[in-house]
């Protein structure tokens, strides 16, 4: 695998050219980390238009620390876009059940039942109310920058379309 990284960036870097960020678009997108996600292609967006983060479900809770450092610290003000999907893996797990997963693939470690105890998964019982939940913590979370507009969606891996489900602004 590594060997194949390194081929990959040296044909990478053979063509690369140092974005100027011009082309930014200021906005940011959070989305799940499944690979048949590609937030890039089916959106449409090129390398260096959005700030893009990914996590297991998209979960706007998970994301917050990424959402507030391209606010505050960097000035991406513009719209942020909750992307779920359908068949997402979250909709096949629960946190009791991760945190048993968990604990069973590591016997007699009391710091990962520890850990693990005190982790939430974010498991998505109800893709587009999982979506509207996004939306709302982000819209009513007061380290979001009031006056921004969050949308939410909901990408079918099926047909490749999109659904806008919910806008709010914080």
């Amino acid at each position: 695998m590594t060997s194949s990284f390194v081929q990959a960036n040296e044909k990478y870097a053979a063509n690369f050219s140092k974005p100027d960020g011009s082309g930014f678009k200021n906005y940011m997108i959070i989305a799940c980390c499944d690979p048949r996600i590609d937030p890039e292609s089916q959106l449409g967006i090129k390398s260096g238009e959005a700030v893009i983060i990914r996590n297991a479900g998209g979960s706007a809770i998970d994301a917050l620390r990424s959402i507030i450092v391209p606010q505050h610290a960097i000035g991406v003000t513009g719209e942020i876009a909750v992307f779920h999907h359908t068949d997402c893996g979250m909709t096949k797990v629960t946190t009791p059940a991760m945190r048993e997963m968990l604990k069973k693939a590591n016997p007699d470690r009391q710091d990962v039942a520890a850990t693990v105890d005190g982790m939430e998964f974010y498991e998505i019982c109800d893709v587009e109310q999982s979506v509207r939940a996004d939306v709302d913590f982000l819209a009513e979370n007061a380290l979001i920058l009031r006056g921004t507009r969050i949308c939410g969606w909901v990408y079918d891996v099926e047909t490749g379309r999109i659904e806008k489900i919910v806008e709010r602004v914080a």
